[in-house]
């Protein structure tokens, strides 16, 4: 799965990902979903999970982006001079099942994400 801020702002810091982690876990428990790999760029966040086949995937995505830009937005206050309206996460979202593409690639992948930007 990929969240994209807002028009792209370049606001994720390795402080605001630690956070934005905490956050999904502990949503994600509620919808029996748990992180194999969670990693950042400074304007997007890639997250490698596995979910029940009945866990209700939008209702969890609506709920984490809800509560992560209530928070983040609290807790680091810093970031909505870098925000436009009060707009965290884009209204969209990526989703893809791992069908053809064995796990061990996805990990390498989703950890490689920000390296060229760090």
């Amino acid at each position: 799965m990929i969240f994209v801020i807002k028009y792209r702002r370049k606001v994720i810091t390795s402080d605001i990902a630690h956070r934005l982690r905490e956050i999904f876990e502990n949503i994600a428990i509620n919808y029996k979903i748990r992180i194999i790999e969670f990693n950042h760029d400074i304007d997007h966040l890639h997250v490698l999970f596995q979910s029940e086949p009945k866990s209700e995937l939008t209702k969890f995505i609506n709920a984490y982006k809800s509560a992560s830009s209530r928070l983040i937005k609290k807790e680091f206050p810093e970031i909505r001079t870098k925000l436009w309206k009060e707009a965290f996460w884009s209204r969209s979202f990526f989703l893809a099942t791992t069908g053809g593409v064995g796990i061990e690639v996805l990990k390498e992948y989703v950890e490689n994400q920000g390296n060229n930007n760090r």
